[in-house]
């Protein structure tokens, strides 16, 4: 997969969250694609000392990063983003996020999400950066589908709530000056290569997979028929990579622009891994989105953004590595 960008030597770009899933395969893709270019990435990274479930509050991993060679900032969004001020950045890739939606501690959230993201947008403007973001379709809440920027936006919790917030501020920034370089990527459900270690939330695809190969079952919410708009992580790359020229600046919706039931994953991981038993299951969650689905209108015409993968392709491109984790879990196991 590669792109038409050829203009990035020597360029400097940030990617906050790069030990993570989008993060990692974002430095991943630029040192691939763009030698040229000097990527540095900042994270957290994660102390499993004190989270032996698999669910800490950080999902940056190292072991994300093994094939990376760029510099590495270890840093705290709330903390220490004064490592980063008189850094000449062209690019900036915010991805660093709370991005539990079941996480409750709302000030927490909202500190890392988006007072963190205020005080970056200050950083990229002082070195004149572009600054691209991770937003989500958890703004959407349970609002009708198709999703379209703009339009119902109550989202369900605080996560959603916090994102939101971050879209609010770009729209105010941008009422002022439209040619201000920030863009806001409102994610759907990514999944993927190098989402192992977000655990509980990594996408329903991995975690169905891996149980259906090792319990030969799977347990879903009453009764799969929910809708969601499933991106494979590719497409989500190649969403940020065009916001680099994008034509406007603004907010826009990264999904496959389709709506698929958990049904369906059911049926396809069921074609690549063989048969197994689904137990329906109440769920517990009050604020659970229903069915999303992304309007891209907007998004091919000022991102020229088109998603490559259906959600058959992208699950039969993940399989080899669904099936790469499970073996390394029972090989622990053993």
């Amino acid at each position: 997969m590669k792109y038409i960008y050829d203009d990035l030597v020597d360029k400097n770009i940030l990617i906050t969250g790069g030990a993570g899933f989008i993060g990692s395969n974002l430095a991943l893709y630029f040192q691939k694609h763009h030698p040229g270019a000097n990527v540095c990435v900042f994270d957290k990274f994660r102390d499993d000392t004190y989270f032996p479930s698999g669910n800490p509050t950080s999902l940056g991993h190292f072991k994300n990063l093994l094939d990376f060679r760029g510099e590495v900032i270890v840093g705290d969004l709330t903390k220490d983003l004064d490592k980063l001020k008189g850094r000449d950045f062209d690019y900036i890739f915010h991805q660093a996020a709370i991005s539990d939606t079941t996480a409750m501690d709302q000030k927490l959230m909202l500190e890392t999400n988006f007072e963190a993201f205020v005080k970056l947008y200050e950083i990229a403007k002082q070195s004149g950066a572009m600054l691209i973001y991770a937003s989500s379709a958890g703004t959407y809440g349970n609002s009708p589908a198709p999703n379209i920027v703009g339009v119902g936006e109550v989202p369900e919790n605080i996560y959603g709530y916090s994102k939101l917030q971050m879209d609010i501020f770009t729209r105010q920034v941008l009422a002022q000056d439209s040619e201000i370089p920030l863009i806001g990527l409102r994610y759907f459900n990514v999944y993927g290569e190098r989402e192992f270690y977000k655990g509980k939330t990594a996408s329903m695809i991995l975690q169905l997979g891996l149980q259906a190969l090792e319990h030969k079952k799977v347990r879903l919410f009453k009764y799969g028929e929910q809708l969601r708009d499933f991106v494979y992580i590719k497409d989500v790359i190649q969403a940020n990579v065009k916001a680099i020229e994008a034509s406007a600046s603004g907010v826009y919706n990264v999904g496959s622009g389709k709506a698929r039931s958990f049904n369906d994953i059911i049926n396809e991981l069921k074609r690549h891994l063989g048969d197994f038993e689904v137990e329906y299951i109440d769920n517990p969650y009050t604020f659970y989105q229903n069915h999303t689905q992304a309007d891209i209108a907007l998004s091919q015409e000022f991102l020229s953004y088109t998603p490559r993968f259906s959600l058959e392709q992208g699950i039969e491109s993940y399989i080899p590595e669904i099936l790469n984790i499970f073996n390394a879990q029972m090989h622990k196991k053993a």
